[in-house]
């Protein structure tokens, strides 16, 4: 009597899924979510592309940047879902997608502030610390946004996760520990910028230059010295350190947001040439990287966001001060 065929042995574990640079929709957690982010990315990339070539501002700086954001976004949130449905250390998106998503939305959030700014004031003359300010506190609340759609709304990450903890007395001793490195990272930084621009014979201009008045000063303390590094600490510090710590390890998360917190400085370099555009280049990133691997260190040592932020306030505030202080007294440049 022959022998009966074997049974047939079930697949052991779940069925394998497709990896996250996977372009297909079979066995996506999200397939509707995968889509969207495919087609808006690339129709927004190809719109920006237009824009660049076409010379148009309105599909460069705000339609293109929009539509990019959205897939952006739909993309670190089909991300976050993947890494959930497989059990990742960290179930968030990459914090390069965030970033992207952050760099348009503030394009495109920015280009539609500034037309009805424009439209707002009409010829009246404003300020232009004050419209330093509004850009900045714009910027502040599309870099909060991102993150608090993409990380915290996916529960990837909470606050208290990237050190948001209530400013109690250890958080006070944490801030002013952070604040009194300011002057030793100052000085390092001023050493290696001289050096630099004595290199490359570059000098980059303040993105909130001395205004020679009170109101300005304060102006400018608020926007250079409050906002921007609470909207700065919240994605390289609280969110991409935290994220890339629990992927890369912490020497691997310090150096890549360093990095590209130095990166993201430069973003908007503009010069008359390709020289010296480089260069400035050069000197903006290099000379920033000081300030950077000491955030992330504060950070990484504390594990509270409010040793990065005390540094960082202090650094800009000290900077702020003291291009006013030059601004006064040209005869001791």
């Amino acid at each position: 009597m022959p022998a009966a065929p074997p049974e047939p042995v079930p697949p052991s574990g779940p069925p394998a899924r497709p990896g996250l640079s996977t372009f297909t929709i079979e066995g996506r957690a999200a397939p509707g979510l995968f889509v969207v982010a495919w087609l808006a990315t690339i129709i927004g990339l190809g719109l920006v592309l237009i824009g660049a070539i076409a010379t148009s501002g309105f599909l460069l700086y705000f339609l293109g940047p929009a539509i990019l954001t959205v897939g952006l976004v739909a993309g670190a949130g089909t991300q976050a879902i993947e890494r959930r449905e497989r059990g990742s250390a960290y179930p968030g998106p990459s914090p390069y997608l965030v970033l992207a998503a952050i760099v348009a939305a503030v394009y495109a959030v920015g280009s539609a502030a500034g037309l009805g700014l424009h439209l707002l004031v009409g010829s009246t003359t404003v300020p232009e610390y004050v419209i330093n300010l509004i850009a900045v506190a714009i910027q502040a609340l599309v870099f909060v946004g991102i993150v608090r759609l993409t990380v915290v709304g996916t529960e990837a990450l909470s606050w208290s996760d990237m050190g948001w903890r209530r400013f109690d007395g250890t958080q006070l001793r944490h801030f002013l520990l952070g604040a009194g490195t300011a002057l030793p990272v100052i000085g390092l930084t001023a050493v290696l910028a001289r050096f630099l621009v004595e290199l490359v014979h570059q000098v980059p201009e303040s993105p909130l230059p001395a205004t020679g008045v009170a109101a300005g000063l304060v102006i400018q303390l608020i926007a250079g010295a409050v906002i921007a590094p609470i909207a700065e600490e919240v994605v390289f510090r609280g969110f991409a350190i935290t994220a890339w710590q629990r992927t890369v390890g912490e020497q691997g998360a310090l150096i890549r947001a360093s990095l590209v917190f130095a990166l993201a400085h430069v973003i908007n370099v503009q010069g008359a040439d390709v020289p010296q555009v480089a260069g400035l280049i050069v000197v903006g990133f290099a000379s920033r990287l000081p300030v950077a691997f000491a955030l992330g260190w504060l950070y990484l040592r504390t594990r509270s966001i409010w040793a990065p932020l005390g540094l960082h306030m202090a650094f800009n505030a000290i900077l702020l001060l003291l291009a006013e202080y030059v601004r006064a007294n040209p005869q001791i440049t």
